[in-house]
């Protein structure tokens, strides 16, 4: 019997406890002599998807790092960077980051101050002491397959990665860069959406040097940023797939670009590891997959990973707080920062930044001035991710799963997955499984009515869900459960989970609605709502997809149905739109609600036309579809009326996926000024209202758009490509830091083997001149699923069939 909270570490900074904690579970010191050498061979097939093999541990990481660093080498070297804390260095301080990611796009003298702040050594050396042999062993030999090839590119007069191959800071890095990479994963649900926040988080009496309070990090409670990024999963179990085989489709939908970019390979070390799947760059370990008797896929979970503490500070000393009446004082940690100055000199900026013993200081000041730190009152915050070294370890059991219960029992006893919902699949087993089984703050109703604070009770309606407690009580810290795996977590037996035999599902709503027909209820509020607001379009239409597959679930059928790119704001109600809008010849737009601007005189819109593309049009985003645009604008402009003003039924928990419903007619006059704010978008854009989506949704490579299908989340797409660009700035383009469908897997088990269906939609490299920078996209943009080979002799059988074996 394990002793319990030895997997669960101490609270961020205070690493020395954490490592007593690591070394009694007899873990080893990272210290330990390096390996010594690395063989791997590399054998790729279509598409240019690496299968490694290896003898052991270094070796497959020894491989994947070459690999990754051989496709993707100017992104990997740029977010190493990044999470060292040395962007300023070498691209100055008011520069943003290249791409967005888990962090947003920060400036570069936030993140390098937030990256050395949070990511500092000795928590780097914790989360290293806390991993198994098997992944310290990987990530070393991750580090010296990456530093292979960035000697043999800097040796060599090709044209590859020309973009920074030449540059200083692509460079060699140390495990510990990959150590930071991985645990900088962890926090994508709680301390990155605060990055300039607590970057910038300094005593009242001090000033933050190269900073304008203007500039501050929008406030995001989601991954990914305000809006969020979303994914879509489906485990059929036999009951709907109507064979022997249960069927998993996953569906990320993620970042095109950037750091937080998936890759995707397969793993194996004869005996002990043999997966197939994607990890974001920089990381050894697959985190989304399958292996010859499981597949699994996540969503961005609902449920809440941090909180914030108000302190209480001493009289005249504002960086000491009390707590049940004693001064304790706050960890102060002084924070250098290397900046490239106009001239091309490099200076240092110092910042003195600090931490409690619930973690980092934060600067609330930008969410309202009176919540700053001031002489009396600060706030901190804590994130369960930082806390928990479980993760990778997790992710790699399951890569070695022998079964859907084995999958679920190491879900349970690590309780580790980090910010997202899973949904499983397993040889032989005829139900799929869903969980919301991780790390999640162990907060009681008793403690979120008599620890909010009255600051937290006003921030209540912008941090719905986030404890806001008082700082200066020890009754208001996280509980503990009798099977919590972590300190001031939940325990997994009261966390969400299903297992079903026709579907579970989910769509990034919460845990609530995993199946309509066994509707989850009773769990902690920080979960999410169940039953108390309606659910995304996009989650009722995936729900409506499952269902509809009745016991026919096969691999061509949901690879049709997954790429259909229906519009389901459309499918209720165009046909009641066009009634109340297209009733009048013109209408007088007095303004656009959706970029605030007014219009004095009103502008004058011909409706007959728009009118006649949408009543022609088929509710798709394929790429054939004309007028998806025209709907497109419209809906994000009417969406943004109240629900109570908007929908003539209203959501109803008695009937979710049916409602809400219906255009009230009292909306009438909104509706037609959201159409023709619309349609004078579209004018603008230079397209034509009948424009074809391939012409107005696209990916250019090497000079080529490629053209594509799908849509956005708000207007109820299940088939996601959504741009950040405006259609009159040059279309939808997913060029510059879009996110949508990314690593997609259908994955069944016949018997004797595994059928796995695979997109990587971005494809697999970076670099314009690889053959692999644009092969997956225009598959994707055809909708040729890769049917990819698992086995060593489908590996071997696969027309496009290379290999290289690399050693030292």
């Amino acid at each position: 019997m394990r002793s319990k909270f030895t997997r669960g570490l101490g609270p961020l900074f205070l690493v020395p406890v954490a490592m007593t904690l690591v070394a009694c579970a007899g873990i080893v010191d990272r210290s330990t002599p390096p390996h010594g050498s690395y063989k791997a061979e590399i054998r790729r097939t279509a598409m240019g998807v690496p299968h490694i093999k290896a003898d052991d541990w270094a070796g497959a990481g020894y491989g994947y790092g070459y690999a990754q660093a051989q496709d993707d080498l100017c992104t990997m070297a740029d977010s190493f960077l990044t999470y060292r804390g040395e962007r300023s260095q070498f691209f100055g301080a008011e520069a943003l980051l290249t791409a967005k990611s888990t962090i947003g796009q920060p400036k570069n003298i936030d993140s390098d101050f937030f990256h050395k702040h949070v990511i500092s050594a000795d928590v780097v050396d914790a989360m290293a002491r806390a991993q198994p042999a098997s992944i310290r062993g990987m990530v070393e030999g991750f580090a010296a397959g990456y530093n292979r090839y960035v000697r043999e590119l800097k040796a060599d007069a090709g044209n590859a990665h020309a973009a920074c191959r030449n540059e200083a800071w692509v460079r060699p890095v140390s495990p510990d860069d990959i150590y930071r990479r991985m645990y900088a994963t962890n926090l994508a649900a709680g301390y990155s959406n605060f990055l300039s926040n607590i970057a910038n988080a300094v005593p009242p009496a001090a000033k933050v040097s190269l900073r304008k309070e203007h500039d501050a990090q929008p406030l995001a409670l989601q991954v990914g940023g305000e809006a969020g990024v979303g994914s879509n999963m489906i485990g059929f179990g036999t009951a709907s797939t109507g064979d022997a085989s249960p069927l998993l489709f996953g569906n990320p939908h993620w970042y095109w670009r950037g750091p937080d970019r998936f890759y995707q390979a397969q793993l194996t070390i004869p005996g002990q590891l043999d997966v197939s799947g994607t990890s974001f760059l920089g990381v050894p370990v697959i985190l989304i997959g399958f292996n010859n008797s499981i597949a699994w896929s996540h969503t961005v979970s609902a449920a809440r990973r941090f909180g914030l503490f108000q302190l209480q500070l001493a009289p005249g000393d504002a960086t000491s707080y009390l707590r049940d009446g004693r001064v304790v004082k706050m960890q102060a940690r002084i924070v250098t920062v290397n900046v490239k100055q106009a001239s091309g000199k490099v200076e240092p900026v110092t910042r003195t930044l600090y931490a409690s013993e619930y973690g980092p200081l934060v600067n609330l000041g930008t969410i309202n001035p009176a919540l700053a730190w001031s002489q009396s009152t600060a706030f901190a915050i804590r994130d369960i991710n930082a806390d928990n070294y479980r993760t990778f370890r997790t992710w790699l059991r399951w890569g070695q799963a022998k079964s859907l219960d084995e999958l679920v029992a190491i879900q349970r006893e690590e309780a580790a997955i980090p910010w997202v919902n899973t949904v499983a699949v397993g040889r032989g087993s005829a139900k799929a499984w869903y969980a919301d089984i991780g790390a999640v703050p162990n907060v009681s109703p008793e403690q979120m009515a008599d620890c909010t604070t009255p600051a937290g009770k006003a921030m209540a309606a912008t941090l719905p869900r986030v404890p806001v407690f008082d700082g200066s009580r020890s009754a208001c810290d996280w509980q503990s459960d009798a099977d919590s795996v972590q300190k001031g977590a939940v325990g997994p037996s009261r966390m969400p989970s299903l297992l079903r035999d026709d579907y579970v599902a989910n769509m990034n709503d919460s845990y609530w609605l995993a199946n309509p027909k066994a509707p989850l209820t009773g769990y902690p509020a920080i979960f999410g709502p169940a039953g108390s607001s309606a659910q995304t379009f996009r989650t009722r239409l995936g729900h409506l997809i499952a269902q509809g597959a009745g016991s026919g679930a096969t691999v061509d059928a949901v690879e049709r149905v997954t790429l259909g790119s229906r519009a389901y704001t459309a499918e209720l109600f165009k046909a009641r739109a066009l009634e109340l809008v297209c009733d009048v010849p013109r209408i007088a737009v007095t303004g656009d609600a959706q970029t605030g601007e007014a219009f004095s005189p009103p502008r004058s819109v011909d409706t007959g036309p728009a009118c006649a593309v949408l009543k022609a049009w088929n509710n798709t985003g394929l790429a054939s579809a004309r007028g998806a645009h025209v709907w497109d604008e419209f809906w994000a402009r009417a969406s943004r009326l109240p629900a109570d003003r908007l929908y003539e039924v209203p959501f109803s928990a008695n009937d979710p996926i049916n409602t809400p419903s219906g255009l009230k007619t009292s909306a009438a006059e909104d509706l037609r000024q959201a159409f023709g704010a619309a349609v004078l978008r579209v004018q603008a854009s230079g397209y034509a209202l009948d424009a074809p989506r391939g012409d107005t949704l696209f990916v250019t490579r090497n000079g080529q758009k490629i053209p594509l299908s799908g849509g956005c989340d708000g207007q109820g797409y299940f088939t996601i490509l959504c741009s950040e660009n405006r259609l009159d700035k040059g279309g939808y383009t997913m060029d510059a830091n879009p996110n949508g469908n990314s690593y997609m897997q259908i994955v069944r088990f016949p018997a004797g083997g595994v059928e796995a269906h695979t997109f990587l939609t971005f494809s697999l490299s970076d670099d314009p001149a690889s053959p692999h920078n644009a092969d997956y996209t225009r598959a994707y943009s055809a909708g040729q699923w890769l049917r990819l080979p698992f086995s060593e002799a489908e590996i071997k059988a696969d027309a496009a069939y290379s290999s290289v074996t690399i050693r030292e």
